[in-house]
């Protein structure tokens, strides 16, 4: 079902003192202007922090920072959270490389799905942070789903089916691609997803977990759809057919355009270079 959410969400910019704001679009995404994040202010860190709260992603231009100044940053909004994929880089285990060389062949684009991270963990990640050192000058775009205005747009009775249904997150179908890529290329993986390496976390990231299909965000207090393509396999208590039936129309529900915004990364080399925190989230609720 294609909707257009005419008046169901404000994106524009409210007056801040220390920051300024340019929405990106109208379902969501906002780029925030005048601030060095190497060098922030508690009065400027709290606008920053509203103004992810309003607009649901946000991004900055033109940062020169350290990954230590990265993760001081990722440190303000929380504890850190876990990676279930790779490790750390030297000197910095919180900070997780995501590089591919400009002459990379690969078999398995990861991340190219839509999905939420780690939703397979009992406390999946609360917000995960990209900053990006080397881009290609085109492709490798990102785009956002804002999943609250999705959930906000459903039917009132669409609502009461979902409101106490839980959804089985689980990596099954990431692994066995990865599995997959093994068996042709031994080593490959390994080398980039170390933890994976380990039976007893692969087992663990397949079993997944349960949580609420609509879940509440623990500061503003929003309902929004916890549904991605990636890790949402089943449905508590539903047979599969039943629940591939009502996870296929929500999917397609909180990814369609009129609920997301797309991010065009600044350009430099044909090498793709970035590194990524998240911060630890709660029990899904």
């Amino acid at each position: 079902m294609k909707i257009h959410p005419l008046g169901a969400f404000d994106n524009s910019a409210k007056d801040y003192s220390h920051i300024s704001v340019k929405p990106l679009a109208a379902a969501m995404g906002a780029e925030i202007h005048g601030v060095q994040i190497s060098d922030l202010t508690d009065a400027q860190f709290s606008e920053i922090e509203d103004a992810l709260y309003c607009h649901k992603m946000i991004f900055f231009r033109d940062q020169g920072m350290t990954l230590g100044d990265q993760e001081s940053f990722t440190l303000r909004f929380g504890e850190f959270g876990i990676d279930a994929y790779t490790s750390g880089v030297k000197g910095y285990d919180n900070v997780q490389p995501v590089i591919k060389e400009a002459d990379a062949k690969v078999q398995f684009l990861f991340g190219s799905g839509w999905h939420t991270d780690s939703p397979f963990l009992e406390t999946p990640p609360a917000i995960s942070m990209l900053y990006g050192v080397d881009i290609p000058p085109y492709g490798g775009d990102t785009i956002w789903c804002n999943s609250a205005l999705a959930y906000r747009c459903l039917s009132d009775t669409m609502k009461q089916v979902i409101s106490d249904l839980r959804v089985h997150m689980s990596a099954v179908g990431v692994i066995r691609q990865l599995q997959q890529i093994e068996k042709v290329s031994p080593g490959a993986v390994a080398s980039t997803f170390k933890q994976t390496k380990q039976d007893d976390n692969r087992q663990k990231m397949i079993d997944g977990w349960f949580h609420p299909m609509v879940r509440t965000h623990p500061k503003s207090g929003e309902k929004s759809l916890y549904i991605d393509h990636t890790y949402s396999t089943g449905i508590q208590g539903m047979t599969e057919p039943e629940a591939q039936g009502l996870l296929a129309f929500l999917q397609q529900h909180v990814t369609q355009p009129a609920f997301s915004c797309r991010l065009r990364w600044q350009p430099r080399t044909f090498r793709r270079e970035m590194y990524r925190t998240t911060v630890n989230g709660e029990v899904p609720r």
